[in-house]
């Protein structure tokens, strides 16, 4: 097939600063392919959405209900608008997605607020949540009606399913809803080795926003509804809030071609395993310190700044405390060994140049 197109990059250049960064995975794209050619309905009536629904039954029980979007961001809107009234109030963590990485997108565009909490490793617990579970009758307060979760954190951390549950039975006990951010739930079933209805649908998760993109989707997440009960108007808001794909089969045959089978688990499991490598590499290192524990595909570390700026000209990643120090590391499903060690040696090297100054 015949392209004007040019390549503009390196393939063969990797780096830590997200999993966002790596392509799509050659299965993800051979499936695009296969759903390209000849017309399907559009906005969501063709048949690899229709399809997807049965792979997501696989995964979800029986009442799980698919709603493809474009990205995460979208996802977490959609979902949050669906579980909350105009005078609602979702409770997070400080750390959460939602609250430092969205542009305010779900205050502004979800017309919510938002209710944090500081938290010692990016995760919630019942006495956590009652920090800012209150003031239902109070109409001076926007009213808690939902609690929002990352699986796997912010920080890197994994909820085991017990404590997942425990979350929900204490928001529901309180009339709260809970919506559990996925954009990386593949890494935290492959850490936890169950399956991810384990800590959703079994633990009592009302709506789950799935990803793809960070598990080798080219693009393409889904809000899948866990809980018919707990939504209303989810078609609705999804067009409402211009998450509506026309082309939806191709969303949905990149979800498929992870979900159907094995390679979401495949995907994640490397990714974390590099992650792992790098950690024990890392702790090596003298001088550096691991600031959380290695539970998924990330690793955040603390070490001297200017080594950090000269080791970023090398390889690409980010900052979390630039102040403190703070970096992070993530490793994707095309993370290679070599690259892992690379990095390692490089981290020596301007280690070991920083004590000769």
């Amino acid at each position: 097939m015949r392209t004007d197109a040019r390549r503009h990059h390196d393939p063969q250049v990797r780096g830590f600063a997200s999993d966002n960064y790596a392509g799509a995975h050659p299965e993800v794209l051979a499936a695009l392919a296969l759903a390209n050619g000849g017309h399907q309905v559009a906005y969501g009536e063709d048949d690899y959405t229709g399809h997807l629904q049965r792979v997501m039954h696989s995964h979800f029980g029986p009442t799980a209900e698919a709603f493809p979007v474009f990205n995460g961001t979208g996802a977490n809107v959609v979902a949050l608008q669906a579980l909350t009234d105009r005078w609602g109030a979702v409770i997070c963590a400080e750390s959460a997605h939602i609250n430092v990485d969205e542009g305010g997108a779900p205050e502004r565009v979800g017309g919510l607020k938002l209710l944090t909490v500081q938290t010692p490793d990016g995760k919630l617990t019942p006495e956590l949540i009652d920090r800012q579970a209150y003031g239902w009758d109070d109409e001076h307060r926007a009213m808690p009606q939902v609690v929002s979760i990352t699986q796997n954190t912010e920080l890197g951390t994994v909820y085991t399913p017990a404590e997942v549950r425990a979350i929900c039975e204490h928001a529901h006990e309180r009339g709260m809803k809970v919506h559990l951010d996925g954009a990386r739930i593949a890494n935290a079933a492959a850490s936890l080795d169950v399956p991810m209805r384990a800590f959703t649908t079994v633990a009592g998760v009302d709506v789950l926003s799935l990803g793809g993109t960070k598990n080798g989707a080219l693009f393409g997440e889904a809000v899948v509804v866990l809980e018919p009960d707990s939504v209303r108007a989810m078609k609705h808001l999804r067009k409402l809030s211009m998450q509506l794909a026309s082309k939806m089969r191709f969303v949905s045959v990149q979800l498929e071609a992870l979900l159907a089978r094995d390679l979401w688990l495949r995907n994640a499991r490397h990714a974390n395993a590099m992650a792992q490598r790098l950690a024990e590499g890392v702790r090596a290192v003298d001088g550096v310190e691991i600031l959380y524990p290695v539970q998924a595909n990330a690793v955040f570390a603390r070490l001297p700044h200017e080594v950090s700026e000269r080791l970023q000209k090398r390889f690409r990643f980010y900052f979390w405390d630039e102040t403190a120090g703070d970096v992070r590391w993530m490793c994707a499903f095309d993370t290679r060994e070599e690259d892992v060690d690379a990095f390692v040696q490089a981290l020596k090297e301007e280690m070991a140049g920083q004590c000769d100054r």
